[in-house]
């Protein structure tokens, strides 16, 4: 969840565990950009919002994955964000400043959890938009999330089956490199 808000060597400065997920986080989000499902999906907000459609697309698989049926009742989503709200209270100490200042809004209001509705992945746009240095709007990356739904559905679909066990073989590289360190 931190890995955003940690610059370069920085990451060093965590304990084994932290450290794991930021370097995971990391992996994930190049295995993300490279993806082609990825390229396609970002084409539909690239026009409007070039390098920042990326973010965008971040946002909507976060949607996706959160009404995905296979992953997520909405009451096993609503029990997931709750443990993962209570993980990152016991940890927070570690919240870099950025974070640590907007984490209670997240909890307070329980984003992960309303990534499952329209308006809630509208909010997230929108809070895109407020951290973004040049992106002044959010109502066209709503317009243009719903008109393409179906095609940005798909997207997610391939990307995934593809992401999801690349995410969890490298867990499993990071632990056992942890193990022998």
């Amino acid at each position: 969840m931190i890995s955003d808000y940690v610059k370069g060597k920085k990451k060093f400065e965590y304990p084994p565990g932290i450290l794991r997920g930021i370097i995971l986080h990391r992996l994930i989000d190049t295995f993300t950009d490279e993806h082609p499902a990825t390229k396609k999906a970002k084409e539909v907000f690239r026009p409007h919002y070039r390098l920042y459609s990326g973010a965008f697309i971040d946002v909507v698989y976060d949607h996706f994955l959160a009404t995905d049926k296979n992953e997520f009742s909405g009451q096993a989503l609503y029990d997931f964000s709750q443990q993962v709200y209570s993980i990152l209270n016991k940890y927070k100490q570690w919240l870099p400043g950025p974070f640590a200042v907007m984490f209670p809004y997240m909890n307070d209001q329980n984003w992960l959890y309303h990534y499952r509705t329209l308006s809630g992945t509208g909010k997230s746009f929108g809070g895109l938009v407020r951290r973004a240095a040049y992106l002044e709007e959010s109502s066209t990356a709503v317009r243009l999330f719903e008109a393409n739904y179906q095609l940005l559905l798909q997207c997610y679909r391939q990307f995934w089956a593809d992401v999801k066990p690349f995410a969890q073989k490298e867990l499993e590289k990071l632990k056992t490199a942890g193990e022998n360190t």
